[in-house]
């Protein structure tokens, strides 16, 4: 098994947040308001004409939670990074503070896979888990909206397909952010002493 894949031992301190934690999450959770700002622009002006395009955009909501929670490897910091990044863009989303519900409710399937072992694994196919999750609720929480009940049975599926293949891809790209940062010795040094100690 490999470092991005090891094990956390149980204890309290995985519930701790020092300085450095914070201050990661802060940076990401900026990082993702910049990102989320003009996608939420975009996607609100193709929703009417070409919603299809809209939807393939939905995995940007999942990357900046991603990163944060393959990283540093800590609960909640997922949620952290999309309050964080919904507080940020609520003043110019044209959505306000349901900006922050939204990247929210985005930011807990990327937490939810890790919260069910409690967070003492954190193996790369967690991360896809959640992917595959809100892949699937989320073109059924919004089936009115899209007015799916209306479109044929094909164009349903591919709605469905390309919302999945939005959230695996954006979970997959913030995956491969999130080692690159590592290896560039991003996340503090003890944590990456910790992790590969813990390396099976």
């Amino acid at each position: 098994m490999s470092g991005t894949d090891a094990q956390t031992p149980g204890g309290r301190g995985r519930f701790r947040f020092p300085t450095a934690i914070l201050l990661t999450c802060a940076a990401l959770g900026v990082a993702g308001a910049l990102l989320l700002a003009p996608a939420n622009w975009v996607s609100t002006i193709l929703f009417p004409g070409l919603p299809f395009v809209s939807v393939a955009l939905a995995g940007l909501w999942l990357l900046p939670s991603v990163i944060a929670l393959r990283l540093l490897r800590r609960p909640f910091v997922g949620l952290l990074v999309g309050l964080l990044a919904g507080l940020i863009i609520a003043p110019f989303s044209g959505y306000g503070f349901r900006s922050v519900a939204t990247n929210l409710w985005w930011a807990a399937f990327t937490e939810l896979p890790f919260l069910l072992v409690l967070w003492r694994y954190w193996g790369t196919w967690l991360h896809y888990v959640g992917a595959a999750v809100v892949g699937i609720v989320y073109p059924l929480l919004a089936w009115a909206s899209f007015n799916l009940e209306s479109m044929s049975i094909g164009v349903r599926i591919a709605f469905f397909a390309i919302t999945l293949a939005s959230s695996v891809g954006g979970t997959a790209l913030g995956i491969l952010i999130a080692d690159r940062l590592r290896r560039a010795g991003v996340g503090g040094r003890s944590l990456q002493t910790r992790r590969g100690s813990h390396a099976a």
